[in-house]
């Protein structure tokens, strides 16, 4: 049983657990079909099972009890974080794989601190700089490493490194803004689990709206017309949109938001022996050291320790 004092945090680190679970399904899945036509399919599986947990545990299958304001938070955290920022990610997991693209993720409460900074006045103390410099220094130590093992953890489509990064690194800024938004919907009394059934349904709408607008319809028949990559993405969808989206808010509603975030941040140290047993990727001292500057440097940015 965990003590009701530790839920925030338990959440958080089982959140950054079933995240890089997360990453590796959806790079099987996007290897074979495309990452946008997985992006889109997950949405739709995980609105599915949200609703259904929904049901099983409110009673009903939608935010009934939800206000304008709920609606308005959590849509606009769905469309930065899940939309948008997903979309980011999806591309930079197919450009540089998993395990890199999941670093440059862990910079998303670097990016959490400087819209503090900017919106709200924030200014960052000398421990806090510092934080940033070990974690920007941790990141470009490994995304400069030449990697001699090919296939879907490295360089998976083909070999993009300067796209991926720029692609992860809009994923990070856009989960940062998203998680921050969300917060904002949790000042309510609202269940995380409505919360998150609210983000999926307003991103899954946006992206499909935009999805018919572009006629890209027909790329998501991909995802069921391959078996495996169904299996990856409904596997992806559950370690990801469905639970480690929900527990990210049930962490951010019971523990502070730093403590939180720098958890969930974990992700790069937790997906290294998923890549070396699934992609055979080699682990390299250099990727281990950079690794760990750069959760070094978010538990120094978050004032952890």
């Amino acid at each position: 049983m965990i003590p009701l004092h530790h839920l925030g945090e338990a959440a958080a680190l089982s959140t950054a657990l079933l995240w890089a679970f997360t990453a590796v399904f959806f790079t099987l899945a996007g290897t074979r079909v495309g990452a946008l036509a997985v992006n889109r399919t997950r949405l739709v599986i995980a609105v599915c099972l949200l609703a259904c947990a929904h049901a099983v545990a409110l009673g009903v299958p939608w935010p009934r009890d939800a206000s304008p304001r709920h609606w308005f938070w959590f849509g606009l955290s769905g469309v930065i974080g899940l939309a948008l920022g997903d979309s980011f990610l999806f591309q930079a997991l197919l450009d540089i794989g998993p395990r890199k693209a999941m670093l440059v993720m862990a910079s998303w409460p670097i990016f959490s601190a400087l819209l503090a900074l900017a919106f709200l006045g924030e200014t960052l103390t000398r421990t806090e700089a510092a934080g940033v410099a070990l974690t920007v220094a941790g990141i470009t130590w490994v995304i400069l490493e030449r990697n001699p093992v090919r296939g879907p953890a490295s360089e998976a489509a083909g070999g993009h490194p300067i796209r991926g990064f720029f692609n992860a690194c809009g994923g990070a800024f856009c989960q940062a803004a998203g998680i921050v938004v969300a917060r904002r919907g949790l000042d309510g009394a609202i269940s995380p689990l409505s919360g998150t059934l609210i983000r999926m349904l307003v991103a899954t709408l946006c992206l499909w709206i935009f999805t018919l607008a572009a006629r890209r319809w027909k790329d998501g028949l991909a995802v069921v017309k391959d078996r495996k990559a169904l299996v990856f993405t409904t596997a992806g969808a559950v370690t990801g949109p469905f639970l480690g989206v929900w527990l990210s808010l049930v962490a951010v509603q019971h523990a502070k938001v730093g403590v939180a975030s720098a958890l969930m941040a974990l992700v790069p140290i937790l997906i290294l022996p998923l890549v070396r047993i699934v992609f055979h990727e080699r682990v390299s001292p250099r990727a281990l050291l950079g690794t760990l500057a750069t959760i070094g440097g978010v538990i120094l940015l978050l004032g952890i320790g």
